[in-house]
This record gives C-alpha cells, structure tokens and sequence, in this order.
C-alpha cells in the first residue's frame, strides 16, 4: 500500500490522487488502507517516513542508517558531511512530497495538523543534532544549542533546498553549499 501511495503522489500528485486509487494499485480495498495506515494525510506522512528512511517502511528518525552513522562519527566536520551528503542524496525525492503536504495543508485541516506536527519533529531532531555536535567540544561557544538547531532545520528544509534547486545547483551543489555554510557559521576555527 505504501509503495503504491508512494509511487501514485509523486507520480500523479497528492490531490490527484484517492484513496480508492491507492488501494486499486495496492491490490487491497480501501477499508485495508484505512485500517493499516489512515487516512490520506497519514499515507502521506507514511510515505515521508519511508523516503527519509531509505526503506520499503516508515522508519523514525533516531533507527535511520544515515542519522546512526552521524551520530557515531568522532568529529563536528565528519557529522556535518555525513548529514550533507544524506540531504543531497534525500532531497530530491521528499521535497515533491513536502511540498504536496503544504499545498493541502492549505485546503485541508488533517494535512495542516501533519504539516505541523513534521515541523516540529524536524526542529526537535535538529536540537539532537546540535547537542552531539556541541558534544564534539567544536562548536562555537557564542552559540546556544537552539541556535545551531534553528540555523540547521532553516537551511536542511525543503523550502530552501528548492530555492538552490532553481538557482541551477545540483543535489552535490546543495551539500558542497551547507557543508560549508555550517562549518563556517557554527564551528570553532
């Protein structure tokens, strides 16, 4: 069922696409769509989780291979390469869904509590991701941890990953570009 809603928002787009849709290609009936996943904002947000976590599954930010791998690295500069290189390769693939859900945010109550409640997760995930790199002893002192979580979680958003996108940069572009924004913003010299 996730494979097919995946498959079916990003390739006709979210509002385009039913429920009944989804479960006709999933080779279920809808009550088995509603009954496994939820309603369309909650296939969305599944589909997000999946596309986050490389995987077949929704898969929560703390068990991703890539966030495991960041917070195992020694030093700021390590973590902060292995997270760039994770958002080039992502990116591409859940910004289109990102920007389906805040499209139907705007019509549709449901999504708008889903818009918001990823936001969120996304800043509390940033505010981790600050701490293991303060751990690191590199991070600018001047700095509050909310601070560097703000900075990271406006400049890793979809939003701004569309705006380089326009600008002609390819995903590497993007991760050579907040590589080296963060490393000269947040760290230590």
């Amino acid at each position: 069922m996730l494979a097919s809603a995946r498959r079916l928002f990003t390739t006709t787009g979210y509002a385009a696409t039913s429920v009944a849709q989804i479960a006709a290609d999933a080779g279920v009936n809808v009550d088995t769509v509603y009954a496994s996943v939820g309603r369309k904002p909650q296939l969305l947000l599944a589909v997000i989780d999946m596309a986050l976590g490389s995987s077949q599954h929704p898969v929560p930010a703390e068990d991703r291979d890539y966030v495991k791998t960041v917070r195992a690295a020694a030093t700021a500069r390590e973590k902060l390469s292995i997270y760039v290189q994770a958002l080039a390769r992502l990116m591409p693939e859940v910004t289109p869904l990102f920007a389906a859900l805040r499209q139907a945010a705007l019509t549709d109550p449901e999504c708008a509590r889903v818009r918001d409640e990823v936001a969120n997760r996304r800043a509390a995930n940033m505010r981790l991701f600050a701490a293991d790199l303060r751990a690191t002893g590199e991070l600018r002192g001047d700095l509050s941890d909310d601070e560097v979580a703000d900075l990271v979680w406006v400049t890793n958003a979809p939003e701004f990953f569309d705006l380089v996108a326009a600008r002609g940069r390819t995903p590497a572009q993007y991760a050579d570009l907040l590589a080296d924004l963060w490393t000269r913003t947040l760290l230590v010299r």
